[in-house]
């Protein structure tokens, strides 16, 4: 960074050329309005699109040019503005959130990893919400001050969606080169450019190491495609997610081994290692190694070690979300690091299998890491139920509610998402500090009293912008489909005074995203009431190899030209991050209809909600959640469809949500919006406009997001594995013999009931067990009860013959109105409070 950017300076300061292209090379211009506006104003010609591209934009300005507009005083004093607001924030990571709550830790650096971040159509490195939280996180980390750095995977090719005469969906695909994208080539600290081999069956793969500034924060992003690589290897990394078995297990051992090798080449140790869904596990593997050769340590004294400090977050319940290799293809590419690792291969590939004594089982990066890691959590309240249950057989005989994995809610960060007029209300209404101080709650009640009539505005502004950006997008499409001209310039899709309904998402079974078309002519009904039209806005694309995804597509492009609503019915193709932004402002009603309880958390309402939007969603997600903490006595936040019944027929639940869907349109929703007073301006609707701008902004951000993480899984970890590893790891070398200990006896222990004595208060119980080759200090006696938020009664030692222990316990007389029954853990002296896999017995 030059020594202009490096240090403020009070005296007045003129932006330069070279300036503004550091500025654009840095990505904390996707979420800062100044220097968005900025670009928009050196280019006003330039697409929403072409501004997701600003590096490019001002080389090809060129630098005589870019000097010429600055010439331009508005121009110049923004851009000084823009350079000024930079320097400042890259100049003050030393006083941020982070350094202020936890000067202490010092020592944290967290390697966060993902397969996929949506920062900005010109690193095109996603596809979904995986990607969109993942970038939420490395922003909120940049904001707060959080030592991290995060590992992703640098692919070539881009897929672009088009549509056949059908509403086929098919798929084109592009190679771009990183000079094309704002990233460099990582460097050590000697200057040279970091390269770093990984394993593969037969070969080491030579892999690049590039790097994109993300704020105060690095990403570094995992290329294959070097000369000196066979060219079958080079493609390894140029698709996301990619189908074939092989190739995918390649991208992962990539990532997680080969992010974890230019981590140490570029002399950055990580502490915390933080994994988003079983692509990257296997810099467990690389992170295991190098604990081992440290500090000389066995693989079971170094799992122990490094537990504490691994966190995984899981981000989807259904099934096909998870990765399963073939048992031959697992020990294929796994026998190398087994072998760095000093244990056999089949132990390594063990601890992959559901089954770990099964050889002909599958192996699932996801077991992998629930096994390996102390810290692991779903990303919502209700995600957090339904993945103890999912993977409860991990920890058998272990009551569901115990399974350890927590959640974290996940959030969006609104200064990426708030833009334009609505950060302009925003201020306006409650001031600037929403910006860097998002958590206030207090604050954002002062949006209720906004001036209505100035939000309307803002919110018919958006629509419009909507409405353009969609014919664009359409004119755009046809003519790369070759359509007449006449044709191209006739599109006139959307109207900028219809209650507008936004729908994006994976076209994907379990979305339901044709949930709409159960009764195709109320549907229609809707749409074309002549008094209160309605439309809707679909984004979204099927996996190119899942066909039932793509035939949802061409059911619902079917129904707009059947019923003759193709100009209130329109699906926006090749969605990106630019599309994202103008629908998540532009529509009024924000559509979500996945079958309960299959949605991991759905944060596209979360961004929509932000701008003064109302969901319409199944109570699934984190919208379960913000129902449930919602006031009762204020506005509605929005509105459901169905209920929160489990069904066994998925057909009629279709059924009975469509029918709630058409109902809650045709009764509450649309009449809501309609309704006007003498100004033409929709109170009842606003109402609950600001009542959920208001209740979801201070909840559902990154920034609280990324605290937690922080506060709950990184920060204790630290401390734990700091002690575990201190003193040339006497700790870990303990609690790993301690648990060998345990789990060889295990089996010896038994326990029942030797004395009931009813007390006036409750009931009095002798307990007795059988101790074996375990002494009282392994144990734990308890009585769990079955009554929610009630921990587990621990029983005191009386009485010690021999193997023969006897424990007396105390139940209440409301433990006894609840189901409640005995059992042996091990004592919290060899587990710090984890569960532990199999180590419980329960009395008969």
């Amino acid at each position: 960074m030059s020594e202009a950017l490096s240090s403020p300076s009070t005296r007045r300061h003129r932006a330069s050329y070279d300036e503004l292209l550091q500025v654009a090379r840095n990505l904390r211009w996707t979420w800062k309005i100044d220097a968005r506006r900025l670009f928009a104003r050196l280019d006003p010609t330039a697409s929403p699109g072409a501004l997701e591209w600003p590096e490019q934009l001002l080389l090809g300005l060129g630098r005589s040019r870019v000097e010429e507009l600055l010439r331009d005083e508005e121009i110049r004093d923004l851009a000084d503005e823009v350079v000024r607001n930079f320097r400042t924030y890259m100049a003050h990571g030393a006083k941020t959130w982070f350094s202020g709550t936890h000067r202490s830790q010092r020592d944290l650096l967290v390697a966060f990893f993902a397969a996929e971040f949506s920062l900005t159509d010109s690193l095109p490195i996603f596809a979904g919400g995986l990607g969109t939280v993942a970038a939420e996180q490395m922003k909120a980390a940049s904001a707060l001050g959080i030592p991290l750095v995060g590992v992703g995977l640098l692919y070539r090719g881009s897929s672009h969606q088009w549509l056949d005469r059908e509403g086929r969906q098919h798929e084109a695909w592009d190679m771009m080169s990183p000079e094309q994208m704002p990233i460099s080539r990582a460097r050590d600290s000697q200057g040279r450019e970091v390269q770093v081999a990984v394993s593969l069956p037969g070969r080491d793969l030579q892999v690049a190491v590039y790097e994109a500034q993300v704020g105060r924060r690095r990403l570094f992003l995992l290329d294959a495609a070097l000369e000196n690589n066979s060219e079958a290897d080079r493609l390894l990394t140029t698709q996301l997610y990619d189908s074939r078995p092989d190739v995918r297990l390649a991208q992962e051992l990539i990532l997680g081994v080969g992010g974890m090798r230019a981590l140490a080449a570029l002399d950055l140790i990580p502490t915390t290692v933080h994994l988003n869904e079983g692509h990257s596990v296997f810099a467990l593997l690389e992170h295991l190694r190098r604990v081992m050769a440290r500090e000389g340590l066995s693989f079971e004294e170094a799992r122990v070690a490094v537990r504490p400090s691994l966190v995984f977050t899981t981000h989807t319940p259904v099934a096909a979300g998870h990765d399963y290799f073939a048992p031959h293809l697992a020990r294929e590419y796994l026998a190398p690091y087994a072998a760095q690792l000093a244990i056999s291969t089949e132990e390594l590939v063990s601890l992959g299998r559901v089954t770990p004594e099964w050889e002909g089982d599958s192996f699932c990066p996801t077991v992998f890491a629930l096994r390996l890691a102390g810290h692991r959590n779903g990303v919502s309240r209700l995600h957090g139920e339904v993945t103890r249950r999912q993977w409860s057989m991990l920890w058998p005989r272990t009551p569901e509610v115990e399974v350890p994995i927590t959640h974290v809610t996940n959030g969006v960060h609104l200064e990426s998402w708030v833009t334009g007029p609505f950060a302009e209300l925003l201020t306006s209404a409650i001031g600037a500090q929403w910006q860097t101080t998002p958590g206030d709650p207090v604050m954002w009640s002062k949006l209720t009293r906004a001036n209505d009539a100035a939000l309307w505005q803002v919110k018919n502004k958006a629509r419009a912008d909507l409405v353009e950006f969609a014919r664009r997008r359409a004119r755009k499409d046809l003519a790369r489909r070759h359509a007449p001209t006449e044709r191209v310039a006739a599109v006139s899709v959307l109207h900028e005074d219809f209650l507008t309904i936004g729908f994006v998402g994976r076209f994907v079974a379990y979305k339901r995203p044709t949930l709409l078309l159960r009764d195709p002519e109320r549907l229609a009904a809707i749409l074309k009431n002549p008094a209160r039209p309605v439309q809707i806005v679909f984004a979204g694309k099927a996996h190119s190899s899942d066909e039932g995804g793509k035939r949802l597509l061409a059911d619902m492009i079917d129904f707009a030209s059947r019923y003759g609503v193709s100009d209130r019915v329109v699906f926006m193709v090749d969605f990106d991050t630019t599309m994202d932004r103008a629908m998540t402002q532009g529509v009024d009603l924000w559509l979500n209809t996945p079958r309960r309880p299959l949605e991991a958390c759905g944060v596209g309402g979360m961004k929509a909600g932000m701008n003064g939007v109302l969901n319409l969603s199944t109570i699934d997600g984190w919208w379960d959640e913000a129902l449930a903490d919602a006031d009762p006595s204020a506005p509605p936040i929005g509105f459901t469809i169905g209920n929160k019944e489990r069904w066994e027929d998925e057909s009629a639940q279709d059924d009975f949500d469509a029918d709630s869907l058409y109902t809650v349109l045709e009764e509450e929703i649309v009449p809501a919006f309609y309704e006007r007073d003498a100004d033409g301006v929709p109170r009842r609707w606003l109402a609950s406009v600001k009542q959920s701008m208001s209740t979801l902004a201070p909840t559902w951000d990154s920034l609280r997001m990324t605290r937690e993480y922080t506060e709950r899984f990184y920060l204790p970890g630290l401390v734990k594995s700091e002690q575990l590893l201190a003193g040339g790891a006497q700790s870990a070398r303990d609690r790993t013999a301690h648990q060998r200990r345990l789990r060889a006896h295990w089996s010896e222990l038994a326990l029942r009931v030797e004395k009931e004595v009813p007390v006036s208060t409750g009931l009095d119980l002798e307990v007795g067990v059988h101790l074996g080759a375990l002494e009282p200090a392994d144990l734990s006696v308890q009585v769990w009860r079955e009554a929610e938020g009630c921990r587990p009664l621990d029983a005191f030692l009386f009485d010690r013959r021999d193997v023969h222990a006897r424990y007396r316990v105390h139940l209440d007389a409301t433990d006894l109105e609840n189901e409640w029954a005995l059992r042996i853990v091990p004592s919290l002296v060899h587990t710090d409070g984890d569960v532990e896999a199999g180590l419980i017995v329960w009395a008969s």
